[in-house]
């Protein structure tokens, strides 16, 4: 309805200050077109809303215009604003999100800026069980994030050996039924699965960290350069009935569609070049390699040499 996406228009540009008619136009899900009426209609309706010309320029309310909501208290707000998008609600969510923290007030929208759910990017290639994470640690990790102190973690990573180290905390990610500690360590950029947390404890020092976070920018920034690390990018056809196989090899699924042929087309990532070779071979017939060129020929030389061996019987 047009009055929920005028009212969705206003918080966005209260929420996150001036935006393009493009930016608007792609949270919205409409056209350009669509934005500049609307944000017509708002100035005909009295809303502060101005246009800034220039290169940087775009759209954005007068200071201090916001509307009021009372009620909530702060695990409340925390809880609701950390919901997860489940039964096709996402969108519904995300406009309601919206209204709801722009309602809130400072503090708890501050708080609420050190969690990010079901980011669009993703390390993980499917969805998978929900892991357990041990509660009064997860306590202690929540605390410090809050609370802004840094924290001594008992940390399982895979293959090692449990250890203590000590991090400053950034903020809390869920993606996908797995959570994700950011934080840096000695300055560098660390990521802790939750699952693999054994103990914890927050500390009474203040964390190293800056005021304000965009944890929606950091997890973009953690994936890209997770990906980047010597892996290989592949773009390869599948039957449906595979689809779970091929996502079961893959480190990360980029993108999916569906051909008109009824195949799904994927963009996956894998380890490196036998790794991916390994995979699509597991799936046969099932499975095409469209890119890199490179992985298309290994496999067909793997399968001239299978053909040559069994192709002709023994003299």
């Amino acid at each position: 309805m047009r009055a929920d996406r005028l009212v969705s228009l206003v918080l966005l540009l209260r929420g996150r200050g001036r935006l393009t008619a493009e930016v608007l136009a792609r949270e919205l899900e409409v056209s350009t077109r669509t934005v500049l009426r609307d944000i017509d209609a708002l100035s005909a309706a009295g809303v502060p809303v101005y246009a800034e010309r220039g290169r940087h320029g775009g759209f954005a309310l007068l200071p201090g215009f916001r509307t009021e909501l009372t009620g909530l208290n702060h695990d409340e707000a925390l809880a609701l604003l950390t919901a997860g998008r489940a039964f096709g609600l996402g969108p519904a969510l995300d406009s309601a999100m919206r209204k709801v923290a722009d309602a809130l007030p400072e503090t708890h929208r501050a708080t609420a800026a050190r969690f990010l759910v079901e980011p669009e990017t993703d390390l993980l290639s499917r969805r998978s069980t929900v892991e357990e994470v041990d509660r009064p640690a997860m306590l202690e990790v929540r605390g410090a994030v809050l609370g802004g102190r840094r924290l001594r973690l008992h940390y399982a990573a895979a293959g090692q050996e449990p250890r203590w180290r000590t991090v400053d905390p950034i903020g809390l990610v869920t993606v996908r039924d797995r959570g994700y500690l950011l934080a840096t360590r000695a300055g560098a950029d660390r990521t802790y699965r939750l699952s693999r947390i054994l103990a914890a404890a927050s500390l009474d020092e203040p964390a190293s960290r800056p005021d304000e976070v965009d944890l929606d920018r950091i997890w973009r920034q953690r994936c890209a350069a997770f990906l980047a690390d010597g892996h290989l990018a592949v773009r390869v056809r599948v039957r449906p009935a595979r689809r779970e196989d091929l996502l079961g090899t893959a480190v990360a699924v980029r993108a999916e569609e569906a051909e008109a042929s009824g195949w799904l087309r994927f963009e996956v990532t894998y380890q490196d070049a036998w790794h991916a070779e390994w995979a699509l071979w597991q799936l046969g017939p099932d499975a095409e390699a469209l890119e890199p060129e490179s992985l298309r020929t290994a496999l067909r030389e793997r399968a001239a040499a299978i053909a040559d061996r069994y192709g002709a019987a023994n003299a």
